[in-house]
């Protein structure tokens, strides 16, 4: 009857084991795929901003040609972005990618913010419908851009929490859930711009 005993309170020790691994692991897989969900959100409109370039610079070029090195900047910092758009959740383990990422992104938006400033100077081209429209979608993708930035940051934080927590930081090293990364605001992002006209 012992021997019973003693197998029967092994057996509940295993399926106690069993259910805190198996829920802990399922749980962070749950939160690494939601940041990973989150991340292709942020991608997404960063594409969209890409895919919009092109036509804004277009419609620029035509009214202000004369203004070659800002155009030249903003279609240079797009092609620098342009192979770091879609560049994978892989990105997400790797602080220094997601750096330059980050980086190449900051740098297409202010050339972006300098083209603006030098459309102001051409009251013809802030008038044609097609700037104006394009500048709209773009100020909309540059919403959605912080808005899924901001998500994404809560699903890091939810994650990153949870690797952190005692005892399931144990079962996150045995099974190689690592830290994510935040995003940051841009260097110089605290001071607000200032125009001159």
């Amino acid at each position: 009857m012992k021997k019973w005993i003693i197998l029967g309170v092994v057996i509940v020790v295993i399926i106690l084991i069993y259910s805190f691994f198996k829920g802990s692991y399922n749980n962070f897989v749950t939160m690494e795929e939601s940041v990973k969900q989150k991340w292709s959100q942020v991608e997404n409109v960063y594409q969209r901003r890409a895919d919009l370039i092109p036509n804004l610079v277009e419609v620029v070029k035509g009214y202000a040609s004369h203004e070659r090195e800002t155009l030249e900047a903003v279609i240079n910092a797009r092609s620098k972005v342009g192979g770091q758009v879609n560049v994978g959740s892989d990105v997400l383990n790797n602080p220094e990618a997601f750096a330059k990422f980050q980086q190449a992104q900051g740098a297409l938006t202010s050339a972006l913010q300098r083209l603006m400033v030098v459309v102001e100077r051409y009251p013809e081209l802030k008038a044609d419908g097609r700037f104006a429209d394009l500048q709209t979608q773009l100020e909309g993708t540059e919403n959605r851009i912080s808005v899924e930035r901001g998500r994404f940051n809560e699903a890091v934080q939810i994650y990153n929490t949870a690797v952190r927590k005692f005892p399931d930081m144990i079962l996150a090293n045995m099974f190689g859930f690592r830290k994510k990364v935040y995003f940051k605001a841009d260097a110089g992002a605290e001071k607000a711009p200032q125009v001159k006209f």
